[in-house]
């Protein structure tokens, strides 16, 4: 029975693995479409958006040699840093997260692409 129980916990992470893998895939391809604004490269001098290398739990507006607007500025010196949670929901909505701050929406992405998309980011 214990055996039975370790077999299927081994498969079950195995699955996970693979799915967790297919997922940074997924968003790795997603990223194709930021590359305009965001670089990924760390010390990269930023482009019209801050580089995003080294992203979860930095502080929201504090990338190095970045003009982040007043209201990344503001979230900044709240303390707030980026989660999965906050990348999601700032994804779905750019102004709700940070008001006044100069990111559109991207475009066509549902739920599981922002998912895959936050996933990814927040693992370089």
């Amino acid at each position: 029975m214990r055996l039975g129980f370790a077999v299927l916990a081994v498969l079950a992470l195995a699955g996970g693995t693979g799915a967790a893998a297919d997922e940074l895939k997924r968003g790795e391809a997603l990223f194709q479409g930021c590359r305009s604004c965001h670089a990924l490269e760390p010390g990269r001098v930023p482009m019209a958006g801050p580089t995003l290398d080294g992203l979860s739990g930095r502080l929201l507006g504090a990338a190095a040699g970045f003009d982040y607007s007043p209201g990344f500025t503001a979230m900044r010196e709240k303390g707030l840093r980026w989660d999965a949670e906050r990348l999601k929901a700032y994804l779905a909505d750019p102004d709700a997260v940070v008001p006044g701050g100069w990111m559109s929406p991207p475009v066509g992405l549902g739920e599981a692409d922002r998912a895959a998309l936050a996933a990814f980011l927040l693992a370089r």
